[in-house]
């Protein structure tokens, strides 16, 4: 598929639906893309959903520069970083403790606002705006954040699986020119030949293929 869109999502779901019969996974991580949220919701109810903290810590430092001139924004960046650490029950405890000290600290920064230069049809914005955006990131609707704390079959990133599709990818990068029927088929190959392991299903597979 050429994007991530509801229907592609809904197409793959529910194909993996049938697979599994009537069963439920024991729960899903996600990068937490609206799509993805709607089609996990839809087609399996309200099963965890852990939202990937490597994707909402990277997220936070594509908005909150590492050299920025504000000490809030390096204070706070900080704090986003000391997310994957969350290991215990009690550690999402600690974390908000900082937020809440900053906040405290440097709060105001949220709510300051510049004047629209006369001509523009904006009065105004938000002055700080992906401090703010970082701000909400951190803090809005964090039960999908801390998931893997209270199921921990779940884990806290999909760090597993994006490595693979970075390979995926990069397989395909390798071999440009491919229309998508032979992309596809490319990757199925690629893919069952990269898991059979044994030399028997190695040769297997192999005379099958050929």
């Amino acid at each position: 598929m050429n994007s991530e869109s509801y229907e592609a999502i809904h197409r793959d779901l529910k194909a993996l639906t049938m697979l599994l019969g009537n069963h439920l996974p024991m729960g899903a991580v996600s990068d937490w893309k609206g799509a993805i949220v709607a089609g996990v919701a839809s087609h399996f109810g309200n099963i965890p959903h852990q939202r990937c903290l490597a994707h909402v810590q990277r997220a936070a430092r594509r908005l909150l520069p590492l050299n920025s001139p504000y000490t809030a924004t390096r204070a706070l960046r900080r704090i986003a970083s000391l997310l994957m650490q969350v290991e215990q029950p009690t550690d999402p405890n600690v974390w908000n403790a900082y937020l809440a000290r900053w906040e405290k600290q440097y709060g105001y920064m949220l709510t300051e606002k510049t004047q629209a230069p006369t001509g523009i049809s904006r009065k105004w914005w938000y002055t700080h705006g992906n401090l703010r955006r970082a701000w909400r990131l951190l803090t809005y609707d964090q039960d999908p954040l801390f998931v893997f704390l209270i199921n921990r079959l779940i884990p806290k990133t999909n760090n597993a699986l994006e490595g693979v599709n970075s390979n995926l990818k990069q397989k395909l990068g390798d071999h440009r020119g491919m229309n998508v029927t032979r992309q596809a088929a490319f990757l199925s190959w690629y893919m069952a030949f990269t898991r059979s392991k044994s030399p028997k299903d190695l040769k297997k597979l192999w005379g099958y293929w050929k």
